[in-house]
């Protein structure tokens, strides 16, 4: 099935549509995503994302080039969960609460 195809599924709202992107462009877009998370299960995640994402942008936008609306929406989806991991790294956000205890037996 082409590109077109795929999207006029979308368009008539086919759930066939999530299959025949998965059949043709899954590889490639799980490859991208794993590049960026480093783990296949965020991968998987990011790209069954990124099916929700088109389901959800078309219509009423019609992507010119399919592989590149897809690759754009995985890439973003990877990127912000990456930065997502690497902040739970970091402390997310709970950085303030240990400062907090770390102040109270200081000052005791």
């Amino acid at each position: 099935m082409n590109d077109e195809q795929i999207i006029q599924l979308f368009f008539t709202r086919n759930e066939d549509a999530i299959r025949q992107t998965d059949d043709r462009y899954g590889a490639k877009l799980t490859r991208l995503s794993e590049n960026i998370v480093g783990s296949r299960e965020d991968a998987q995640e990011c790209v069954n994302d990124t099916y929700a994402g088109a389901w959800n942008a078309m219509p009423p936008h019609r992507p010119a080039v399919l592989s590149a609306f897809l690759g754009k929406i995985t890439r973003n989806l990877a990127l912000n969960r990456r930065r997502k991991d690497a902040a739970e790294k970091r402390g997310g956000g709970e950085a303030d609460a240990v400062f907090e205890e770390l102040a109270q037996v200081v000052s005791h």
